[in-house]
């Protein structure tokens, strides 16, 4: 038997994105998937891609997850603090949800609503420090998908007092899967293909994380949904505070991760690269008018920015190295 993991939540496209990670996970048990309104319905019927796992959703109920070492909560946002306060604490568990990645009550109140559970350990293990406090936790809250890959480009800027932390600026387009499964009129394939379309301008729940975990004090955050089901592409853009090369402190910083690629000169981050894999891609200049500094980040929002960053906590959490069961390449085209 190996290390018995359950996700809640598993339904969703993260959660499915759990699911296939966690069944071809060297080290990882399989003993528990759940839902809601598909519980009771086998998993290869959901997700089809999972054709020859022979599991069926149980209800998302603690009972049903207490028997397992792990937890991945992939629930909706309000929901993951009530399940966890019902897991037991020797039960490990990485909440992929919001619930627990804020310090600041007040954020919570203002982009979320609702009772405040209080933070648990940030599970993104390339900042400074992280890793330890991960492998230390049996509580951890996974990042969001735009705050991964806004953070991992402007975070080594900011801590190398190379950009100024008061006026950062990001655009980034997201695929129509970081919006969830539930049906929706805006996410009909008539309604996205042929079409780029902003939404939550400056009102973006993952400001005050991006915020939190990057140094930076002044954000102005432009989310675009893009006519692709999956993958994030991110222009990050600051002040200098005096000459640098970007490009080579994002290169120091991330020298011995093994997810995190600043790639060679002339070469620019695109989704399709990162697809299927845990890993982020990173560019940087400076602009040769405004002499701001330009950081382009790629992810995979299921990936890196989901269910691939919640099975590097757990690796980490559970002792394993932390690239156990994660992919670094991807699967274009």
């Amino acid at each position: 038997m190996g290390i018995r993991v359950a996700v809640a939540g598993a339904s969703g496209y993260a959660g499915g994105e759990l699911l296939r990670l966690v069944a071809g996970h060297p080290e990882f048990d399989l003993v528990a998937a759940t839902a809601h309104r598909q519980a009771g319905h086998r998993v290869d019927v959901v997700h089809p891609q999972l054709t020859g796992l022979d599991l069926v959703f149980g209800e998302t109920d603690p009972s049903t997850l207490t028997d397992a070492d792990l937890v991945f909560l992939a629930v909706p946002h309000g929901e993951s603090a009530v399940l966890a306060a019902q897991i037991p604490p020797h039960v490990r568990i990485v909440d992929l949800g919001a619930d627990h990645r804020l310090a600041d009550p007040y954020h919570w109140a203002q982009y979320y609503g609702g009772p405040y559970a209080g933070q648990w350990t940030y599970g993104l293990p390339e900042l400074p420090g992280q890793r330890e406090l991960i492998a230390g936790s049996t509580r951890v809250a996974n990042t969001g998908c735009y705050a991964a890959a806004i953070t991992l480009a402007l975070a080594p800027l900011i801590a190398a007092g190379a950009a100024n932390p008061a006026d950062v600026v990001v655009v980034a387009a997201s695929g129509t899967s970081g919006a969830g499964r539930a049906a929706k009129p805006h996410l009909l394939a008539s309604e996205v293909l042929g079409d780029l379309s902003p939404y939550r301008v400056g009102t973006h729940q993952h400001v005050p994380e991006i915020k939190q975990a990057s140094g930076a004090t002044g954000l102005s955050f432009t989310p675009v949904l893009a006519p692709m089901p999956r993958g994030i592409l991110a222009t990050v853009t600051a002040l200098p505070t005096h000459g640098v090369d970007p490009q080579h402190v994002l290169a120091q910083a991330y020298a011995d991760d093994p997810f995190v690629h600043v790639l060679p000169e002339g070469r620019w981050p695109h989704t399709a690269a990162t697809l299927g894999s845990n890993s982020c891609h990173l560019q940087a200049t400076v602009d040769v008018d405004s002499g701001r500094l330009i950081v382009l980040s790629a992810l995979d929002n299921l990936g890196k920015g989901a269910a691939g960053q919640a099975v590097q906590n757990a690796n980490l959490m559970l002792g394993l190295p932390e690239t156990t069961g994660l992919s670094v390449w991807g699967v274009t085209p």
